[in-house]
């Protein structure tokens, strides 16, 4: 016995009004029949094929299939025998557009899962049918006729027990019906059971049982012929296999590899069928991903800016300044109170956990050479000025600590000076011609002469100071000579270790304190600036900025991710008549699931591909015609291109469970 129906009901509810497609039903059906089922429209003859199909469940009653009560199987496993023991015959046919006839007959074999044995060859099947030379044809371009063809071939595929054919000629001419007729017989006659509905007589008497029906009743059952037992040779029932396994074994690392490609195949030829909106989605994923590009590299740019400001500021420093005091209302002189001096700053080198000092002084004056001049600021500092604040010149020296003693004439001179006052050299220099070099010329510093011995390291301006807008002369010489001070403006003092930075600062100030003999109300006349806080605060700064220009590009991203959301949702109702067609061929929900979900994430991967190109272009057209600081870091790709493939997945997944979770009938009568 093939399959066994016990007092089957169906019944719909259109409205108020109750259908009872199936109205206690009880059938037999042996394995090696040619089945007709027969009725006038709302007769349940096709409502009872899709219960004997699997694609339906029955509101009760009973339906065993191969010897198992089919009420007790699993969705997987119902899927399984609908892939390995039934084949389906549509009368509209049922054929994927976007597929050859070839490919339409081979889709079953994605959802078998049974390797390479117990299937039958597609090119093999067409020829079968009449259509050897038609299998490279598109649905579009095959007659009716030879579509229900591609259709039965496809229901033989993976070698059925059972055919269940629904008005197999309900839409051919008189000529094509004949062919088909013709071809189910044949195939009845090798020991295929075949189950057919129609409602043509002619059609019918092509049948060796002949089932009327009539307002969910079977009111006769006839017999033209004696049943034939087929059980020991019907096809699908391998040797040592049980007629009650439905089950398909799906494991294997191969199997699974083999099931993820024709995934992916489908997925892509699904896109590819829909260019326009694969177009469209794919720009939405293409402009968030460009946005988080550009953005990262413009805050990666930005925070790299700071970063070599930093630098040159130096690392792990303290700056000591005097402070003033109020008096009734008025701020007075800095320095007024407290006053230091080069032995302070002596007396500060030897405090535990300090590496170097270097006292200062800053006041204007004016440069001159040959007959031109210029109003910079001049610093006097220690040879140590030049390794603390990353000032060594990289052409030229820096003075050493006996010209500092000395009170040598000699000066650093910074980038700006240098274009002022040696501005056709550096003309020169920039065309690549031969030129004399600043270093060694003279220039008078306040009508003073001196001699330059080295250009300090550019370190660019900002909006309230040119930092190459400056010269550098020994401390003493600038003291002495230029500016006739007895005390130091400022005490640079570098610390050894960044966390022995506020030991060395409490003890600086209890240091000053001691040596000026300050009372408690002076004790807040100097001030000691971290510069150590200052670059965190700075860098706390830029990375705020890429942290909030990336989440302004995510959001980019999310709005691609919601338009991907919208073209799957359409995309699952476009093609719902397709999910009852797979579900009806064996697709598991899970490989609904799969196959809508790689679509999403395929338009993801090739708009985050996309759009990191497009990203890196943005980029370098900001470097180089806005002069901006940006550069694309591999973190910022690899974020991207993983962001955008995430959103793919989640924004996908909604609408791929909602084609997963579709009732097989329910897709398939779907308008």
């Amino acid at each position: 016995m093939l399959l066994n129906c016990i007092d089957l009901y169906k019944t719909y509810h259109m409205g108020d009004t109750v259908v009872r497609a199936l109205d206690g039903v009880s059938l037999r059906i042996d394995a090696g029949e040619f089945v007709a089922v027969m009725g006038p429209s709302g007769s349940g003859k096709s409502t009872l094929l899709h219960v004997l199909g699997l694609l339906d469940s029955p509101d009760r009653g009973v339906y065993e299939l191969l010897g198992r009560d089919v009420a007790r199987v699993s969705e997987n496993d119902l899927a399984a025998l609908r892939s390995r023991r039934l084949g389906f015959i549509f009368q509209q046919f049922m054929l994927l557009p976007r597929l050859t006839a070839l490919e339409n007959t081979a889709l079953p074999v994605i959802y078998s899962g049974n390797g390479n044995g117990g299937r039958a060859s597609p090119e093999d099947l067409l020829s079968e049918v009449g259509l050897a030379d038609r299998m490279h044809h598109a649905p579009n371009k095959l007659s009716g006729g030879q579509q229900q063809r591609v259709a039965i071939a496809r229901a033989l595929m993976n070698r059925p027990s059972l055919i269940l054919a629904d008005e197999p000629t309900g839409n051919l001419d008189t000529a094509s019906q004949n062919e088909i007729m013709s071809i189910l017989q044949n195939l009845n006659a090798r020991g295929i059971t075949i189950v057919m509905v129609t409602h043509e007589e002619e059609v019918a008497e092509r049948a060796r049982r002949i089932i009327r029906m009539r307002d969910g009743h079977i009111i006769s059952d006839d017999r033209k012929v004696p049943g034939r037992d087929f059980s020991q040779s019907a096809p699908g029932t391998a040797s040592g296999e049980s007629e009650g396994s439905g089950e398909i074994p799906r494991i294997g690392w191969k199997l699974v590899a083999r099931e993820f490609r024709e995934h992916v195949l489908q997925a892509v030829r699904a896109l590819f069928a829909n260019k326009v909106r694969t177009l469209l989605s794919v720009l939405g994923i293409l402009i968030g991903v460009a946005a988080v590009i550009a953005m990262l590299a413009l805050g990666q740019g930005a925070k790299a800016s700071i970063e070599t400001r930093l630098a040159s500021m130096g690392s792990n420093l303290l700056v000591l300044r005097p402070g003033s005091r109020q008096s009734h209302g008025v701020a007075l002189e800095a320095g007024s109170v407290t006053r230091f001096t080069t032995a302070d700053a002596e007396e500060i080198l030897g405090i535990p956990g300090v590496r170097r000092v270097s006292p200062s002084v800053t006041g204007r004056g004016q440069v001159a050479a040959g007959n031109l001049n210029w109003n910079t600021q001049i610093t006097g500092v220690l040879p140590e000025y030049a390794d603390m604040r990353a000032a060594r010149p990289e052409v030229g020296r820096f003075f050493t600590a006996d010209e500092e003693q000395s009170r040598a004439k000699v000066a650093v001179i910074g980038m700006t000076v240098v274009r002022e006052l040696f501005g056709k050299v550096a003309e020169r220099r920039a065309d690549g011609g031969a030129s004399p070099n600043p270093i060694g010329e003279s220039v008078k510093i306040n009508r003073v002469n001196f001699q330059v011995i080295g250009i300090l390291p550019e370190k660019g301006a900002t909006t309230w100071r040119d930092e190459d807008d400056r010269v550098a002369v020994p401390l003493s010489t600038a003291m002495k000579r230029l500016f006739g001070k007895e005390y130091v403006d400022n005490i640079d003092i570098e610390v050894s270790r960044a966390e022995d930075i506020p030991d060395v600062e409490e003890a600086v100030r209890r240091t000053i304190i001691k040596r000026h003999r300050l009372p408690p109300s002076l004790q807040e006349s100097f001030q000691i600036r971290n510069m150590a806080e200052l670059q965190e605060t700075l860098t706390e700064t830029s990375r705020t900025l890429s942290t909030l220009l990336a989440s302004i590009a995510a959001i980019s991203l999310l709005v691609g991710g919601i338009g991907i959301m919208n073209i799957m949702l359409v995309s699952v109702t476009e093609r719902t008549r397709e999910i009852g067609l797979r579900k009806a061929l064996g697709a598991r929900p899970r490989d609904i699931l799969w196959q809508f979900l790689i679509e999403a994430v395929v338009v993801s991967v090739f708009g985050g591909l996309a759009g990191i190109f497009l990203g890196w272009l943005i980029t370098v057209g900001m470097s180089k015609l806005a002069g901006w600081a940006a550069a694309v870091s591999p973190d910022a790709v690899f974020l991207a291109f993983g962001f955008s493939a995430a959103v793919g997945m989640i924004f996908g997944f909604w609408p791929a469970r909602k084609a997963a979770a579709l009732s097989p009938i329910d897709a398939l009568r779907y308008e």
